[in-house]
């Protein structure tokens, strides 16, 4: 069985947005506030960054649920890793997630400044300046067989798009209006001529949009 690249979980605002304008180190998404266009994922029992007992059952849980599943490496942009433009100042600097990132698998960040490889639990994270063809023959021979995700953001997840190399994607479109900053699209619409398209709505009120290949 062929491996595929996955989008999985990823969020936009109804608008298109994947996140606000001027990321910084304590703002991760802009202006937008996460919490209305995360709360869903957050919400559920299988949701990978829970810590705690408990959490929704249902379709939200079912998409998280397979967030995980038959993944084997990650791919995502240097902005998806931190707020750091240009040559890196400081490699102290080691993401988003503390000591114990959630991804679990070697993660591939696309960026023009190269810096040394290093692992924090079971994450390794290697930095790549490669194109999208290169770097994902590259996460697929790490995942071993498996899967790889595309975790964004926005302007990686488009550049593998328009490089023909996403098999699937899940989206959910949260009910919420960011209104400026980085944008996936006008309308899913506009995917509709590589992609199939399944849309299912959910309780709590996001949509969960299901891309496959043509």
């Amino acid at each position: 069985m062929s491996q595929l690249l996955r989008v999985h979980c990823f969020t936009v605002s109804r608008d298109g947005f994947g996140a606000g304008e001027g990321q910084s180190l304590e703002r991760p998404f802009g202006h937008a506030d996460p919490v209305p266009l995360w709360s869903w994922a957050g919400a559920t029992a299988s949701w990978v960054n829970r810590t705690e007992p408990g959490g929704t059952r249902g379709l939200d849980d079912c998409m998280t649920r397979d967030h995980i599943r038959n993944i084997g490496a990650e791919i995502m942009g240097r902005n998806k890793f931190g707020p750091q433009r240009g040559p890196w100042k400081d490699h102290e600097w080691r993401g988003w997630w503390g000591g114990t990132p959630p991804f679990r698998t070697p993660v591939f960040v696309l960026t023009h400044h190269l810096r040394p490889s290093f692992t924090l639990a079971d994450t390794t994270f290697h930095f790549l300046d490669a194109t999208p063809a290169e770097a994902l023959e590259r996460a697929k021979r790490a995942a071993g067989g498996r899967d790889v995700r595309l975790g964004g953001g926005v302007a990686t997840i488009r550049e593998f798009i328009e490089a023909d190399l996403v098999d699937t994607m899940h989206i959910a479109v949260a009910p919420v209006d960011i209104g400026r900053g980085e944008r996936l699209w006008d309308s899913p619409a506009d995917l509709l001529d590589r992609f199939h398209l399944d849309t299912v709505p959910s309780p709590s009120g996001v949509t969960h949009l299901l891309f496959w290949r043509r």
